[in-house]
């Protein structure tokens, strides 16, 4: 036995649209997010049949949920441990600043880049620890049936790294892109 986890990137953001880090941890959707939304509910909804929904603590993950659990007609529970990556000094920056910012750091090891933490910021591997313990803890009280969970790029890249030893920018979906991951009591894995 077991189930599935539709874990969901939330909609865009004016931060996302400009191709910037979210200067503070809540920001709302943009109009566009909140269309995406709607059309990830509808996708969910004809695809698939959570019987449980969760959110990320911050709004737009949350401002996410609620359009998806109007649709859905589930109400979402807030899972702490699957919120964004913080990135520290980089907030407010735009995206390409973090490479300038890793590569000038002396700290930075580029055969280990995912364990670089930007000023004042976490690491990707810190993400991974800390998302991975948050989706044991519901998958050990909900081990069958669909849940869907919405959450941030950096945790899904965290959370397909932990499963397949391989950290890739490839594995972060776009604004209300999905993952949708089998899970059983020996593991996850991508669903088939």
């Amino acid at each position: 036995m077991g189930g599935r986890i539709i874990l969901a990137r939330h909609g865009e953001t004016e931060a996302n649209r400009m191709q910037r880090f979210a200067e503070f941890d809540d920001v709302p959707l943009s109009p566009a997010g909140r269309a995406q939304a709607a059309e990830l509910a509808r996708q969910i909804a004809r695809d698939f049949r959570p019987g449980l929904l969760f959110s990320s603590t911050l709004l737009r993950a949350r401002q996410t949920c609620a359009i998806l659990g109007g649709i859905l007609n589930l109400k979402a529970e807030l899972l702490s441990g699957i919120h964004e990556r913080d990135f520290g000094a980089l907030k407010g920056q735009p995206y390409e600043r973090m490479g300038d910012t890793m590569l000038s750091d002396p700290c930075y090891d580029a055969h280990r880049p995912w364990a670089w933490r930007p000023p004042g910021g976490e690491s990707l591997d810190d993400v991974r620890l800390r998302s991975v313990s948050s989706l044991r803890k519901v998958l050990g009280c909900y081990p069958e049936g669909e849940i869907a969970i919405v959450s941030h790029g950096a945790v899904i890249q965290a959370i397909c790294a932990h499963i397949t030893g391989e950290w890739r920018e490839s594995d972060v979906p776009a604004t209300c892109g999905i993952l949708v991951l089998g899970f059983t009591g020996n593991g996850w894995e991508p669903a088939k």
